[in-house]
């Protein structure tokens, strides 16, 4: 069983950069939002030539990616997929003309088959996700943050929930953070994997920490 992670956060609060200290040559990063990567010289780290980049939001074609990865490229220890939100849109402007229910369910199916199928990957495989959040505030004044998605059904589903690690990326003052566990947020983490609620947005850090865990 690989390990899955799910990174979420606003904008701007360090989700992506927090990948920067990846090896390139055993990664493979599938960029959702099209938009490219934020750090400095990150096309000669990541395109086409070396078949460890991908600018889709298509979940048919990063699925049957995962699946080729698993079985043929051994040498592949960490698969990146940003955002979800924007498979999430794919999937709904494809079918926007569409009225009824049967929509939302396909959608929600497709964002579930895609992180189940992450989890069944090969124990040597971390799959990490990366997510936008909504925070809201309730009639009682409470404010909660939680993982944007697209219709009620994965909102009953919760998407977080089939994830052991989800970490909130936060910046403070100029300091890149990430929650491990739930303070007003569905932030969470397996119990004793780290030592501090706040820890550096490092996921290779991260990656160590619950490779040993």
């Amino acid at each position: 069983m690989s390990t899955v992670i799910l990174i979420m956060g606003e904008p701007g609060q360090g989700k992506t950069t927090s990948m920067q200290n990846l090896n390139p040559e055993t990664t493979v990063y599938f960029d959702c939002d099209k938009k490219g990567l934020p750090w400095r010289g990150w096309r000669k780290q990541y395109n086409k030539e070396k078949e460890n980049y991908f600018a889709t939001s298509n979940a048919g074609a990063i699925y049957n990616a995962l699946e080729s990865i698993d079985k043929e490229k051994p040498e592949i220890k960490t698969v990146v997929v940003d955002t979800l939100n924007w498979i999430m849109i794919d999937e709904e402007f494809k079918r926007m003309k569409e009225k009824g229910y049967d929509k939302w369910q396909d959608l929600a199916f497709s964002v579930k088959a895609l992180i189940s199928k992450a989890k069944q990957l090969r124990d040597d495989l971390t799959a990490v996700f990366v997510a936008h959040t909504q925070t809201e505030t309730d009639d009682s004044g409470m404010i909660f943050t939680r993982m944007k998605t697209s219709g009620r059904k994965l909102e009953k589903i919760s998407v977080e929930s089939m994830f052991n690690t989800v970490l909130l990326a936060k910046c403070v003052d100029g300091h890149y953070f990430f929650e491990t566990q739930a303070r007003n947020s569905t932030a969470r983490s397996p119990m004793g994997a780290f030592e501090t609620f706040e820890i550096d947005n490092d996921i290779v850090e991260v990656i160590k920490v619950l490779e040993e865990f």
